[in-house]
């Protein structure tokens, strides 16, 4: 926001686009944090909220979306601002995805009824080397790359050799990884949650209840969503609600945090210093400057 603000008081026209796997969605305003209209201070911003619940949207979907945002946006002379926490989105992007066939229904059924334990277990078996590069608890991961090799006989990295459609060699870019320091990072995913718990999350999350969505949906499988269900449907109290959101976040931030730490492109800079919005936005500035 920043950034694009900075950028407008130069005359240079900038827009934010999303790049979060939940704030896609216009029913997770406040469980995704979405930006407010008052917070996006006059800045334009695309791609929040763009997707019903009830239809997943898979990084392909929204890499797809976001090129022809950006195409758009360069023929008007404006900078698409990419903005957000899913890795997988921006990869998808910029190195293009793996041409995997569409997946048998049966098998995709049957995979995703797996206990996590019993996927992982299978993944290992099935496919070690994508077990070795997903935590014990990455579910929606594990399972994909489950029914891949089911499916199509081949382990996920040998269509991840084959990507296409990628943009990153198309396009000049600005990249900027923010890494705050972790202590800071926890603390704030903790009083960020009880203030949304608090602020909207519940009836949020009635809502969703309320449309009986598939609970395999990306939607219902959003951090928040399952513990203040539980909370909502009595299965939980408030204090347990709260400390399984403020758990299931921190460990959340800790994954992305570790990604793009490790994930990223080495020559894409790293920010970790206690200003660290100050020194990216600087070093942005000079970037778009030269």
């Amino acid at each position: 926001m920043r950034l694009a603000q900075q950028l407008a008081g130069r005359g240079q026209r900038a827009v934010v686009l999303n790049a979060d796997s939940a704030q896609v969605y216009a029913d997770l305003a406040v469980l995704s944090a979405r930006p407010t209209v008052a917070e996006m201070s006059g800045i334009e911003h695309r791609l929040f909220g763009a997707w019903d619940g009830a239809v997943p949207c898979s990084a392909a979907d929204w890499a797809l979306a976001a090129k022809r945002e950006i195409a758009a946006l360069h023929a008007e002379g404006a900078v698409p601002i990419l903005a957000g926490g899913t890795g997988l989105y921006m990869r998808t992007l910029l190195d293009g995805i793996a041409p995997v066939p569409p997946i048998d229904p049966a098998i995709r059924t049957a995979v995703r009824a797996m206990p996590q334990a019993d996927a992982r277990a299978a993944l290992e078996r099935e496919d070690p080397a994508a077990a070795a590069s997903l935590a014990p608890a990455d579910n929606a991961r594990t399972t994909r790359a489950l029914e891949v090799v089911r499916s199509t006989g081949r382990r996920l990295a040998a269509w991840q050799g084959e990507r296409e459609g990628g943009i990153g060699g198309q396009v000049e870019l600005v990249p900027a990884i923010l890494l705050p320091d972790r202590s800071w990072l926890f603390e704030r995913c903790d009083r960020r949650f009880a203030m949304m718990l608090d602020g909207g999350a519940q009836a949020e999350v009635a809502r969703l209840l309320e449309r009986n969505l598939d609970p395999a949906l990306p939607v219902m499988r959003a951090i928040g969503v399952r513990e203040i269900a539980s909370l909502l449907e009595g299965r939980l109290s408030r204090d347990e609600a709260l400390l399984a959101g403020q758990t299931a976040t921190r460990q959340y931030a800790k994954r992305q945090y570790t990604w793009f730490r490790g994930q990223s492109p080495p020559a894409w800079p790293r920010f970790e210093s206690e200003n660290y919005i100050s020194d990216a936005l600087g070093a942005l500035l000079l970037r778009f400057k030269a």
